[in-house]
């Protein structure tokens, strides 16, 4: 059953993510390549969902807090993230107990092999994902498709 409503709140965040609409290029980026990237036709979108718990010690204040000014601005700047977003784990809908997973980011990724070779080599994703690992524990990186 955890499963089933697991599946349920993955889906209903795809659809978040899908309705979202693309953040704005960072300050910093060169308009030509961010247009080209977001204005590329795009043959299918990969959603990329990450669950994760916090280590011992970090505070939701302190993890939300960091998201807020240094996550989503960095992975929102990327040409190649056409969405992001994070979610907080609040409850279960059915049953006792807590979630098992303390937050949930999601990403809309046009182009994943450009992300995968270019991007995730890249200092801005290193920077952010060194301190990233600070915060969490034992995250999940999945790849998920819609069931049409």
């Amino acid at each position: 059953m955890k499963t089933t409503f697991a599946a349920a709140a993955l889906a209903l965040l795809l659809a978040a993510c899908d309705n979202a609409p693309a953040p704005a290029p960072a300050a910093d980026a060169p308009a030509s390549t961010v247009d080209a990237v977001r204005q590329a036709p795009a043959e299918v979108t990969t959603n990329l969902f990450i669950l994760y718990t916090l280590k011992e010690g970090v505070s939701p204040e302190q993890f939300e807090e960091w998201v807020r000014v240094t996550d989503q601005p960095a992975m929102r700047s990327l040409a190649r993230v056409q969405s992001f977003r994070t979610y907080r784990a609040e409850r279960l809908l059915v049953g006792e107990g807590a979630p098992g997973i303390a937050y949930i980011e999601a990403f809309a990724i046009p182009d994943l092999d450009g992300f995968t070779h270019e991007d995730m080599a890249g200092e801005t994703v290193q920077a952010v994902m060194g301190e990233f690992m600070g915060f969490v524990e034992a995250p999940q990186f999945i790849i998920v498709s819609e069931v049409e």
